[in-house]
């Protein structure tokens, strides 16, 4: 927490942007979307030019899970190469952009439901850079990251999020990045290149979280267990869900709800993403 007073007045003068950022969820699915030309990464690029242009965008990633919460306070962050089997293109990919230290004690200030720890070695892992280096390729946007604690269940995440709010307020720019079909051991490889394929449990629980959405009825989504058979095979473990409920959590009722790169992949996985707020 603050010690600086000067910091703390600081963070007060940031002056607010005269609107609300938008919030986004984005199924990030495989690291490859980082350096293949399809349809989702395409999207990822023309999203940032409908977007106001961020001062500094926080993200919320699946793929960084701690006992505890912890926020990237460093300056530079490095890359994280999170996975293995991929071809060596992927592992050369550098995402320069710099930390955002005050960003860091603001997000430390603000959330009162749990003391958020600084975390000076953490970088970007995939579930950041694999779509920011698309939405923003020159990496001059400053970026922080904030973990998830996995000892927590959903009403936690949820609440932590909505904890957030003023920084929409600010000119940051809050990423949810996970996905919210996520079943990696019951994807059919045989019908990777199938377009938009899914098993039909798939589309029940896309289609039961989407609607619930869409009706703004987001407390139900906190107890994704509760959900029914088909929502317990979408969400084998709760990583990749775990984002949609912080950005939820952001939402207000003026909010527009926009959905975008609504597809399937390999049976098992959903690339459903969702813009909260508006375009330019």
């Amino acid at each position: 927490m603050y010690q600086d007073k000067e910091v703390i007045n600081q963070l007060m003068r940031l002056p607010d942007i005269g609107g609300r950022m938008p919030v986004l969820f984005i199924g990030h699915g495989s690291p490859m979307n980082a350096i293949e030309e399809n349809e989702f990464s395409v999207t990822w690029k023309q999203l940032s030019s409908k977007l106001p242009i961020p001062r500094a965008i926080l993200v919320i990633s699946a793929h960084w899970l701690t006992k505890g919460t912890y926020v990237t306070a460093s300056q530079k962050l490095q890359t994280i190469h999170d996975f293995g089997g991929f071809p060596q293109a992927l592992f050369d990919i550098e995402y320069p952009t710099d930390g955002s230290p005050l960003l860091a004690e603001e997000v430390q200030h603000i959330v009162r439901s749990t003391t958020v720890q600084e975390d000076m070695d953490w970088g970007l892992d995939h579930g950041s850079w694999s779509v920011l280096r698309r939405m923003y390729p020159l990496a001059n946007i400053p970026v922080v990251q904030l973990s998830i604690d996995y000892y927590q269940g959903g009403e936690f995440h949820y609440k932590l999020g909505s904890e957030l709010s003023d920084l929409r307020n600010k000119g940051v720019l809050i990423i949810g990045s996970g996905n919210i079909v996520h079943n990696l051991r019951m994807i059919d490889w045989k019908n990777m290149d199938t377009d938009n394929y899914a098993f039909d449990w798939s589309i029940e629980s896309n289609e039961l979280i989407k609607k619930s959405i869409l009706d703004r009825n987001f407390k139900v989504l906190v107890d994704h267990q509760g959900l029914g058979h088909a929502t317990k095979l979408a969400i084998p473990t709760p990583d990749h869900y775990y984002p949609l409920l912080y950005t939820l959590g952001l939402v207000d009722q003026k909010d527009e709800i926009e959905i975008f790169n609504d597809k399937y992949v390999g049976g098992s996985l959903s690339m459903t993403s969702y813009l909260f707020g508006r375009y330019l």
